[in-house]
């Protein structure tokens, strides 16, 4: 009696099981983002490419991640990949307006990747891109602060997330890549 128990509860498991990839209703590729210099950033144009989502600010303690950012642009932008700032306020550690920042990125750190304008990545008002995050790769998509990175994948999916403390340039973040563009 317990063996068919525990048969049957096995049988039931299979049907019920959940699975951890999300049923994306929508992929990245089908949003669009306003960029820093005031057009529209349609990331369809980025479609079968991966690219390195970070929020960024310009009084944060990891500000000096643009560096590693414009580096991954310039070693692997002729293969495919794109790096996207995401320039944000919502902890509270940026500028007041778009051409501050765009001047911040370009004087100091020769910034030539694209940049969003000041967008919200959190919360309710969070842009659109980062409430599709959470509902297809939940909390963990959420930026936690600044210099948070999602990995999408050629898909249009998440592949993967960072924390602000991985540079862009780690091994960690650059195995990834490499798979993804291999």
């Amino acid at each position: 009696m317990k063996n068919i128990l525990i048969f049957g509860f096995a049988i039931i498991m299979i049907f019920f099981k959940s699975t951890s990839h999300a049923e994306y209703e929508k992929i990245f590729f089908d949003f669009k983002i306003k960029s820093i210099r005031g057009d529209t950033i349609d990331l369809n144009d980025f479609k079968g490419k991966p690219v390195l989502l970070v929020n960024t600010a310009s009084y944060c303690g990891f500000t000096k991640q643009y560096e590693d950012m414009q580096e991954l642009w310039e070693n692997y932008r002729d293969r495919g990949l794109i790096v996207l700032g995401i320039p944000s306020n919502s902890f509270n550690q940026e500028k007041s307006n778009n051409n501050e920042v765009k001047n911040f990125c370009e004087v100091n750190f020769n910034i030539n990747f694209p940049l969003a304008e000041i967008t919200e990545v959190k919360g309710e008002k969070a842009h659109d891109i980062y409430k599709w995050a959470k509902k297809n790769y939940g909390k963990s998509a959420v930026p936690k602060w600044n210099f948070y990175k999602i990995l999408i994948n050629k898909d249009g999916k998440i592949e993967d997330t960072f924390a602000s403390l991985t540079r862009p340039t780690s091994k960690k973040i650059t195995k990834k890549i490499e798979k993804i563009l291999n």
